[in-house]
């Protein structure tokens, strides 16, 4: 076992007292997924990691960071005791940066923080040995939780920064100390918290604060409020590269061109024109990779390199994964189901419908004999008190008469229900249990059907209904456009 991390390490960089020698391979905040020598750390989230501290130890954890002995644990076991777990957890995190000679790379943005992280892991994984956080792991605790997991030998390390109000970014940037960062866009998203656009843009530029003398900061081109960005960046002394369509970009975006399972793009970076793919329709994926790809080469990885390995990449589940579900192996009746339930706001459901406009639906099936695009929609929320007019915009989204039926979930999502032509108008329920129940009657083989909604509208369960309802099959996207 290589030691992530060893007594004398761990109490230097906390100021805690062991009660036995130990070392961990790794780090974990959850029993369900705690792997053999993790140390657990016992965060208090909505139960005190202190109760699990036994299940940890009996799973075979390495040692536990806490900062009382639980009653249920003898007083000999292997434990790093601190006053408090989380500002120590974040000393591990601190003290693990500092050990490593990586290139860090941060990430924030509204929309495509996540997609964008895992475009990173893909790409830079092929040019040294990268860590990248899990999931999305951007808050308080996922940070230095991501930085305590990192080797000392790591080659670059990829960051997610997240927030849900004002002055959260900055601290965070601080601790991760980036080479470079990423802002992906500037959309409404937290309004509820910030207020604005301005404001948002403003929480997101934060990020910089954190940049090491000479970082490069890569910002969207075309995003609302990019003056913000530039002049927030370049008052921190970052050499600033521009990604987007506008001709001013460092890294320019020319054309896009969406197959049903991917991106073709043409960019220039730097005038010199080049072209690469992802395995993914949508222009935000293909906006977000040239983004990617121009923090790598701020790091330091091969540019001709990053652009082959781009295509390698496909969404994470629930961002925008598209699989085929079989309702009949025999008559092979299938639908294709777009899960994109993990968040939503305005901006990135606009992409998604976009994507489901131009996706193909399979015609010769089920009682219609013609496929159909389907979405289902769950409530945005954190967007303030314009809420309700943003849900209703939806109905103006152009290309959206390509959408046969609207599903929709949710107190907000009412009003663009209520918005649409009655044809389009499919279920609508408050809650997506409800919706759920009625999985098999909001769609017909052949069709492709979308699931978009914030995580707090639960249509992720709409999601797992639909695939009850046959044999899920992630469709393999490779040596194809």
């Amino acid at each position: 076992m290589t030691a992530l991390w060893t007594t004398d390490d761990a109490e230097a960089a906390t100021g805690g007292r062991s009660t036995r020698t130990w070392q961990a391979s790794g780090v974990s905040i959850d029993t369900r997924t705690i792997q053999p020598g993790d140390l657990f750390v016992a965060l208090k989230d909505i139960r005190d990691g202190h109760d699990f501290v036994a299940q940890a130890l009996a799973k075979g954890a390495a040692a536990a960071l806490v900062s009382r002995i639980p009653e249920d644990v003898p007083a000999d076991a292997p434990l790093l005791i601190v006053p408090e777990v989380l500002p120590a957890l974040e000393a591990l995190g601190r003290a693990a940066r500092a050990r490593t000679r990586a290139k860090v790379a941060a990430v924030t943005g509204s929309v495509g923080k996540t997609s964008t992280k895992e475009m990173l892991r893909v790409l830079l994984s092929g040019q040294g040995k990268t860590h990248a956080a899990e999931a999305s792991y951007n808050n308080h605790w996922g940070v230095p939780l991501t930085l305590a997991r990192m080797a000392p030998d790591t080659d670059f390390a990829v960051l997610e920064l997240g927030m849900n109000h004002a002055g959260e970014i900055a601290p965070l940037a601080r601790m991760v100390q980036p080479h470079a960062v990423m802002i992906t866009t500037i959309a409404p998203a937290h309004l509820e918290a910030l207020g604005s656009l301005e404001g948002i843009a403003r929480e997101k530029a934060s990020i910089v604060e954190g940049l090491q003398p000479g970082g490069a900061a890569i910002l969207p081109a075309d995003a609302p409020c990019a003056d913000i960005l530039q002049d927030i960046a370049a008052a921190s002394g970052a050499r600033i590269v521009a990604f987007g369509e506008a001709a001013s970009a460092d890294y320019r975006l020319e054309s896009t061109r969406l197959c049903d399972t991917a991106t073709v793009a043409h960019a220039l970076r730097n005038g010199a024109p080049f072209l690469f793919k992802v395995m993914s329709p949508g222009r935000h994926f293909a906006a977000n990779a040239l983004g990617a790809l121009a923090l790598a080469e701020a790091l330091g990885a091969d540019p001709v390199m990053a652009a082959l390995d781009i295509g390698r990449w496909q969404p994470p589940a629930g961002r925008g994964t598209r699989e085929r579900i079989l309702l009949d192996p025999v008559e092979e009746t299938h639908f294709d189901l777009i899960d994109d339930a993990f968040n939503a706001n305005p901006a990135s459901l606009a992409v998604a419908l976009d994507i489901l406009i131009a996706a193909k639906p399979s015609d010769g099936q089920g009682a219609l004999h013609q496929g159909r695009r389907i979405a289902i929609l769950g409530d945005m929320l954190e967007l303030g008190p314009d809420e309700i007019a943003l849900h209703q915009a939806i109905a103006r989204h152009p290309g959206l008469d390509a959408i046969a039926v609207i599903h929709c979930v949710g107190p907000r999502m009412k009003a663009l229900w209520q918005a649409l032509p009655r044809r389009q108008r499919g279920h609508w329920t408050e809650t997506a249990p409800e919706l759920a129940a009625h999985a098999k009657t909001l769609f017909d083989p052949g069709d492709i059907v979308l699931v978009k909604g914030s995580k707090g509208s639960k249509v992720s369960l709409v999601v797992d209904a639909l695939r009850r309802l046959g044999q899920g099959v992630a469709q393999d996207h490779r040596g194809t456009e």
